[in-house]
């Protein structure tokens, strides 16, 4: 079995980190390159990088925030937002990402995943997922354009063509979770995870350690992001690393 990873989360809005509720009434957090720094220094295993306005307002990711904070850092950093091409990969990898994270942009166009994959390799791959609960369906919904559309399409059926295209990791939020600190989406975790082969990162309501120890056994997890509470120190990347290791779960 793999290791499990601790992922912390930089939202990035206008060159500022931002963290909200259910995707919404966003706050300033700080500086993205001090706070990778900071979270590398701490032992994250990742960092993932969201330009969580990209997409909406038809931007390309800021290259130049992207170039800085890898300099920052030795650990691997996925990067999304506003990707919408091949050659937009090309030029956030260049700029020092190690993966490349695509939502919106997949959803229109599943082809990008199958052309990233063969371009760059599938382990450059992940597809974020954000899913809300559709009750007329009895099942989640993929939603778009920062969770601001729905798609229509159900999210095990996706995450599953996502896998066949080539994505090497599903980066999947639950929208009903995101910033409550309620815990995370263990049904939907769990169902996504039991779906596909590869890799699932949970995202989405993290409060304390129960909730990552939960996610992890219960949701069968492969990492866990967080945001709000490494952001604000609620609780620090190194204690919440020995809390789980003396529980028994592997981790890096």
């Amino acid at each position: 079995m793999l290791a499990k990873r601790i992922i912390p989360c930089l939202d990035v809005k206008d060159g500022r980190v931002v963290k909200g509720v259910n995707f919404v009434n966003l706050r300033d957090a700080g500086d993205p390159v001090e706070l990778a720094a900071l979270y590398d220094r701490e032992g994250a295993d990742e960092i993932v990088f969201l330009d969580i306005s990209a997409s909406n307002e038809g931007r390309a990711t800021m290259i130049e925030v992207v170039r800085q904070t890898a300099g920052e850092i030795a650990i691997p950093f996925t990067v999304g937002g506003g990707i919408s091409q091949v050659e937009d990969m090309k030029r956030i990898l260049r700029a020092g990402a190690d993966k490349i994270g695509i939502n919106t942009a997949a959803v229109l166009n599943p082809q990008l995943i199958s052309d990233g994959a063969r371009r760059f390799g599938s382990q450059c791959i992940v597809v974020a997922v954000d899913a809300k609960f559709n009750p007329a369906w009895g099942e989640w919904e993929v939603y778009t354009h920062g969770g601001r559309k729905p798609s229509g399409i159900k999210a095990l059926e996706w995450v599953k063509e996502a896998e066949s295209r080539g994505a090497g990791e599903i980066l999947l939020t639950s929208m009903d979770a995101d910033g409550t600190k309620d815990g995370f989406d263990l049904p939907l975790t769990s169902a996504v995870s039991r779906s596909v082969g590869i890799p699932v990162i949970a995202s989405g309501g993290a409060g304390k350690p129960d909730d990552f120890y939960e996610v992890f056994t219960e949701g069968q997890a492969d990492a866990a992001l967080a945001a709000t509470i490494f952001h604000y120190k609620e609780i620090a990347v190194p204690d919440l690393k020995r809390d789980l290791k003396s529980r028994g779960v592997e981790i890096r």
